[in-house]
Parts: structure tokens; C-alpha cells; sequence
């Protein structure tokens, strides 16, 4: 199996490689290949050494599999050249998310949907990826209505900038490696919360706002759900945090919301407030799991329940998800 990382000397991207090795994929060869100013750096996988070869170099070698963490305007750029090659393209950025016939894919929900002619597919945002796995099993047994999102998203979803920013202005005597990068976010966001995640469009609302509105029904396979959300930024490094509202049209017994939520693959439910146990971005740091907590009906609604869910936005909310993705084309595409 050739398979290509684009992107790889990224924060996502050196996560790929680490989920990679990790997964136990069988690579006959790895291409590891990044922008211009990235080419000829060593990369060390699984006790060897890579060196980092520009995009177009990647393309003509033909990987079977190609996953991208390198932007959209990259992907839109690189993602069809790959394809055209044969090469099954896993592109993490938002540029290929909403096409109609591109797949947008959390394996333990709707990998069905990739066929042997889908070249390229879509990762999903990470904050989508963990609400709907956790919605996944509820959504079949009890049919949503309408979803309100409250997002509490770490900096680590702003990439090495959102870090920086934050360790910048926590520790400012320190002078870090990387104080030359600009800052990610127009306000501070040490002891700040930010209540903006993305660009502001027309409406008021947010890109990454949007993204959990038109995602969610995408790969829930529900474009009748209602959705709103609210993305804040915190000053957390790694982890994504959400309140998620949910209103069915079926009635529900929390019970049986419990014992749905603990049969999906992924999603590990940690519910005991009498004792505190939740779930935490500390805790779900460098975990592929998604973990769901503070189960309770909404009393104001009609067959309406709170969710509290964590997960890691570097690892299954990209990186594991996509390395999850590659899994299944090789085993039943390839």
C-alpha cells in the first residue's frame, strides 16, 4: 500500500503519521509531502527516515491513498490531480464538504456512502464529528427535531497559531519559538472566551457555525433537522467541548438514551454528577474517543436532552478520523 500524508509536517498532519503508526496500516511506502519551504525535511516513521517532497512530486508517484491536511485552497488545488491518478484523496480542509456527491464520512455512521468512483472525501469539521456520533444511535432510535450547539472549542483548533497566541499571553517572559507567528484571534484569549469560531457571514453567524448546521444533516442523512449553534473559543490547548440540546419527535427513557449511547463504537459515556464524574477536555487529551456526560432531559421542551460532549478535536476530530477513513478504503475499496 503507497499512501501519501499532505501536509505532514503540520499539527494535524505529524498527528496522521502518528495515528498511522498506531493503526497498524501496512505502508509499503509513505510519501510524506508539505509546501515549498517544507521540501527536504526529514521525517522519522516507524524507525525511518522520509524526506518531505513537494506535492506535485507526491502526485506523480500514484499513492493508492492520499489524506490531506494542507488547507482547502491546497486541496482544491492538488485534490482532482490525485484523483485523476486513481489515488483516493482524504481531504481534511472544507473545501470538498458540501459537494453533493462528495462523501462526508465518520466511518462508525455512514461509510457506506464511499464507492469505488468516490476519489475524494471529506473529512468533517471536528466539532461535528464528535456531536454526531454521539447522535448517531439517538437520531435512529428517537428521530431529532431540532438541535441547539453551544461550542466550547480549544486553540488547538486554530492550529499552531491558536497554541502560540495562548502561550504567549499566559507566559509572556517566556519568549517562545514561536512568538514570530501572528496571532490567531483578534482579542486575547488567556482568561478570555471568545464567542467567534471562524469568519462572520452575512447573517450574524459564524463559518464554523454553519459547518455544524449544514454537516450534521449531511452525514446524519436529516436535511429536516433544525440546527443552531454557537461557537466560542476558550482558552483550553487540546480538547473540544459541547452542549448539545436535542429535541426528538419520539418520547425516550433516559435509560435507554444510556444504553444507546454506550453501543456505539467510539463513544465512551462517563455520567456519574453525584460523584463528578463528566467529561473533560483534560481528560480526553490524546484520546480517539468520544465521551458523553450530564445526560438529563430538558423539562421545557417536550422530549427534549442534554448532552455534554468532549473529544479530542486533533485526533478524532481530524487525524484519527481521517486515518479511519483510509482503513475502510483499503479494506473494502481497494
Amino acid at each position: 500500500m503507497k499512501i501519501a500524508v499532505v501536509g505532514a509536517t503540520g499539527l494535524v498532519g505529524s498527528k496522521m503519521l502518528q495515528v498511522l503508526d498506531e493503526q497498524k496500516i501496512k505502508i509499503d511506502e509513505l510519501i510524506v509531502a508539505a509546501s515549498e519551504k517544507s521540501v527536504g525535511k526529514e521525517i522519522v516513521f516507524q524507525g525511518m527516515k522520509h524526506h518531505v517532497v513537494s506535492v506535485e512530486d507526491a502526485i506523480e508517484a500514484q499513492p493508492d491513498i492520499a489524506i490531506f491536511s494542507a488547507g482547502a485552497s491546497a486541496s482544491k488545488q492538488y485534490a482532482p490531480l490525485f484523483a485523476e491518478k486513481g489515488t483516493y484523496v482524504i481531504d481534511n480542509s472544507s473545501a470538498w464538504r458540501m459537494f453533493p456527491e462528495i462523501p462526508l464520512v465518520v466511518p462508525e455512521i455512514n461509510a457506506d456512502v464511499i464507492t469505488k468512483d468516490t476519489h475524494i472525501i471529506a473529512n468533517p469539521n471536528c466539532s461535528t464529528i464528535q456531536m454526531v456520533l454521539a447522535l448517531h444511535q439517538l437520531h435512529k432510535a428517537f428521530d431529532i427535531k431540532r438541535l441547539v450547539i453551544a461550542t466550547y472549542q480549544s486553540v488547538s483548533g486554530s492550529g499552531i497559531k491558536g497554541i502560540s497566541q495562548l502561550d504567549r499571553e499566559e507566559n509572556p517572559h517566556l519568549s517562545p519559538l514561536t512568538s514570530h507567528l501572528p496571532n490567531a484571534y483578534p482579542h486575547q484569549i488567556y482568561r478570555n472566551i471568545l464567542p467567534h469560531g471562524g469568519d462572520f457571514v452575512e447573517d450574524g453567524y459564524t463559518t464554523e457555525e454553519v459547518k455544524l448546521v449544514n454537516e450534521t444533516r449531511k452525514i446524519l442523512r436529516a436535511p429536516q433537522i433544525a440546527v443552531t449553534a454557537t461557537v466560542c473559543r476558550v482558552p483550553v490547548t487540546g480538547g473540544h467541548s459541547e452542549a448539545v440540546n436535542v429535541e426528538f419527535n419520539k418520547p425516550f427513557e433516559l435509560d435507554e438514551v444510556r444504553r444507546l449511547l454506550e453501543s456505539q463504537p467510539g463513544v465512551v459515556v462517563q455520567d456519574d454528577p453525584a460523584h463528578n464524574v463528566y467529561p473533560m477536555a483534560i481528560n480526553a487529551y490524546d484520546k480517539d474517543e468520544v465521551f458523553v456526560g450530564r445526560i438529563r432531559r430538558d423539562f421545557s421542551v417536550a422530549n427534549g436532552l442534554n448532552l455534554w460532549v468532549v473529544s479530542d478535536n486533533i485526533r478524532k476530530g481530524a487525524a484519527t478520523n481521517a486515518v479511519q477513513i483510509a482503513k475502510y478504503v483499503i479494506d473494502n475499496i481497494l
